[in-house]
């Protein structure tokens, strides 16, 4: 018997498998189921896009009893002035040719007018959503960055005192809305400390200014990070608890291979599958958090744009925000079943 046998670190040889761990590369058919689920997939993710379109349309006259022209020029317009917007925008034409045209408008990235702002609903999204984004982007890798560590390292010393403790802490961070966090932080870092502004800049911002001075975006930033780390970290744990229990370990640690490379080699990466379907699943969630920090901090972006056209009755950018929001979660609905399906070979026999 060799030396690699006794400390048994041949028994998993590289590229070897184990009992539930990651599989081998996908084989031919795989790779025709997987086109296959593809096609599936795109096909239901534009039937839903199809019906979030049929909805938001419908919410237009829903929550306008009077008409879209009466809702959008307001108490002041008369019944000329009306009828006039109604038949220039075509809100006088039968129902369903209403809805074509707007199908028609969504393809040209048309998405209204804001009378509340004076410009088109697609470029005042577009001037905000990039900031929006740079702020959730930042949120989200900062938070899964602490968050999945802190989790592996609960479900490794599960029971102790150190798991008990941060479980607490997530707790109560998770229960605990934004918009009171992001006072404690205010109070915090910028009346006590005053080591960074309390309030982003407002007005027509753009990311590199905001990125020239990053001391405006720590508040936001942390304030947002918070509530995903104590989200995130509670699904690592559990998904490492699931795999720990899992006959591939138990084989593994029977036949001399090391804990620790054990966790390393597969169960991190078998614990990040249901992860990463989570974060499809968690935009609609996020961009619910962002209302809440642009409008704390004043940060010039979608949210606060939501925020202050709900204030204002703007309701063409409203129902524009609404209908990207639905399309980017579905979309990223559709990316997290792609990559479950592609990492992890578990998967694979439910897909045929």
């Amino acid at each position: 018997m060799n030396a690699a046998a006794l400390t048994g670190d041949a028994v998993v040889a590289p590229g070897a498998d184990l009992p539930g761990a990651a599989g081998p590369r996908p084989r031919a058919g795989w790779r025709t189921t997987y086109r296959w689920y593809l096609v599936k997939r795109l096909v239901q993710a534009l039937v839903v896009v199809a019906i979030v379109t049929v909805i938001v349309f419908s919410l237009l006259h829903l929550a306008m009893p009077d008409g879209p022209g009466a809702g959008i020029l307001g108490m002041q317009a008369n019944a000329q002035q009306i009828d006039a917007f109604n038949h220039a925008h075509g809100y006088d034409l039968p129902v369903w040719r209403q809805y074509v045209n707007y199908l028609g408008q969504i393809a040209r990235g048309d998405l209204g007018v804001s009378f509340k702002l004076n410009m088109p609903v697609s470029a005042a999204i577009a001037a905000s959503l990039p900031k929006t984004l740079l702020l959730a982007a930042l949120c989200m890798v900062i938070a899964l960055v602490v968050a999945l560590p802190m989790g592996i390292f609960q479900a490794v010393r599960r029971g102790r005192f150190a798991d008990y403790a941060l479980t607490a802490l997530n707790f109560v961070v998770y229960s605990t809305p934004s918009f009171f966090l992001g006072l404690i932080v205010i109070i915090v870092f910028a009346q006590k400390l005053r080591w960074v502004p309390a309030i982003a800049p407002g007005g027509n911002v753009t990311v590199l200014q905001l990125l020239s001075d990053p001391r405006v975006l720590v508040l936001p930033v942390i304030t947002g990070t918070l509530g995903i780390v104590a989200t995130f970290s509670r699904y690592m744990r559990s998904a490492t608890l699931d795999n720990l229990s899992e006959d591939y370990v138990r084989t593994a640690r029977s036949k001399g291979t090391s804990r620790g490379r054990v966790i390393v080699r597969h169960v991190v990466r078998n614990s990040l599958t249901p992860v990463i379907a989570m974060l499809g699943y968690y935009l609609p969630v996020m961009f619910g958090g962002m209302l809440v920090v642009e409008s704390l901090f004043n940060y010039p972006g979608m949210g606060l744009l939501f925020w202050r056209s709900a204030q204002q009755g703007d309701y063409p950018v409203l129902l524009g925000c609404i209908l990207i929001i639905a399309i980017a979660t579905v979309v990223g609905s559709l990316l997290a079943d792609l990559l479950q399906a592609a990492l992890d070979p578990r998967t694979r026999g439910a897909l045929r």
